[in-house]
């Protein structure tokens, strides 16, 4: 990397490794025999890479304990310590890792064990294709509206 990049130039520049990093992960998905029954798994691979990059990454690329605590309480879904252990435990396979990485997020939101995290997420999305809620005051009410 170059020495003399300041501020958002170094920022883009990691992210853009990082985004070339994923994309070449995901194509040895495409071509893994193992999900070649996988519906529209070019699409799926794309928006997991997506709301992988939207996680508080350390510098190795990987998903730490805080960074998934931090996601989920976003989310609204806080965790306890032990919790978040036992999500993790179910991501990397019940290693004693405090992180784990991207093939290791590719497997549990393809595999086909349920992790609570999957979960999670899986809602997450299905929330925002809800319609937007109106906002303001809310509309006056007569007597011919009452149940």
């Amino acid at each position: 990397m170059d020495q003399h990049l300041q501020g958002g130039k170094a920022f883009g520049f990691l992210k853009s490794q990082q985004d070339e990093k994923l994309n070449s992960i995901n194509e040895a998905f495409l071509t893994d025999p193992k999900y070649a029954e996988e519906e529209d798994l070019s699409s799926k691979l794309e928006m997991f890479k997506n709301k992988y990059m939207e996680f508080d990454l350390n510098d190795q690329g990987d998903i730490d304990m805080m960074g998934l605590k931090r996601m989920l309480e976003k989310l609204g879904v806080a965790k306890t310590h032990l919790e978040l252990k036992k999500m993790m435990s179910d991501v990397v396979g019940g290693a004693a890792r405090d992180t784990f990485c991207y093939t290791d997020f590719l497997n549990m939101m393809l595999g086909k064990r349920n992790s609570i995290l999957r979960l999670i997420l899986m809602f997450e999305e299905k929330g925002k294709d809800q319609e937007p809620k109106e906002s303001g005051p809310p509309q006056r009410k007569t007597f011919s509206d009452l149940p």
